[in-house]
């Protein structure tokens, strides 16, 4: 089954935070919405798994910060070079 998990981090945060995350049909429709606002879509099913057991509006959990941060620095760095 198809699942989504949406994040969000700035400068002023102290960790980024799920603020979204769902399955199936609405997985779908998440990434829908996210294209249409033009947000980053990157597939990493591992850790999609992995952020899913953290609930919306909670901060990723330490065991994950790594690779979190790695997924956020790939997406600066292809916002920059478009």
């Amino acid at each position: 089954m198809k699942r989504a998990v949406a994040i969000e981090y700035d400068a002023d945060m102290s960790a980024p935070f799920v603020v979204a995350k769902e399955r199936g049909t609405l997985a779908l429709r998440l990434i829908d919405i996210a294209k249409d606002h033009g947000i980053e879509i990157v597939q990493d099913d591992a850790l999609t798994e992995s952020l899913f057991i953290v609930d919306a509006g909670n901060p990723i959990p330490d065991t994950i910060f790594e690779a979190v941060a790695a997924l956020l620095a790939y997406v600066y760095r292809t916002r920059s070079i478009q």
